[in-house]
């Protein structure tokens, strides 16, 4: 499948839990609602034309006004990928677990309730691994972070 032809597949079997964004450089990325996470999850690996098996990556964003949580997949045995995102409030924000169709997405997971605070729902493991397990000094990852010994350097 061809990317484009990837796109238009997505569209149409995805119709209102998927939309395209003009963002992806090299592979296809969608927004899905949060809502709409484990289903459209769960259907992109189980879907015989896709097969995505393999969460390459999951990320979150900060940019000040908002979160996005970033999903990277991979067929491996199709050798096709693409991206989605869901856009988070900064106040409150959660998602649920993927890790039950993509296990790999427990350290991934992990890192963003640890670095950014983003609450991952129905996680069966969620402590911390990057930071002492007393931390007490918010989300290292989030731009209006602070601490005493920090030193913010100027915007460019």
């Amino acid at each position: 499948m061809t990317r484009d032809e990837l796109k238009d597949y997505i569209t149409k079997q995805f119709e209102g839990k998927m939309t395209l964004l003009d963002t992806g450089r090299h592979d296809p990325m969608f927004e899905v609602k949060p809502a709409d996470l484990l289903e459209v999850s769960q259907k992109l690996h189980d879907d015989e034309n896709l097969q995505l098996d393999f969460l390459c990556n999951l990320g979150a964003v900060d940019t000040g006004e908002i979160f996005e949580a970033v999903y990277s997949l991979d067929s491996t045995t199709l050798k096709m990928r693409l991206d989605f995102k869901l856009i988070l409030p900064r106040d409150g924000a959660e998602v649920e677990s993927v890790q039950k169709i993509w296990p790999g997405a427990n350290w991934f997971e992990r890192e963003m309730w640890e670095l950014y605070g983003i609450n991952i729902l129905n996680h069966d493991n969620l402590k911390r691994f990057l930071l002492p397990d007393d931390w007490d000094q918010g989300h290292p990852m989030r731009k209006d972070w602070d601490a005493p010994d920090f030193i913010r350097m100027p915007e460019l």
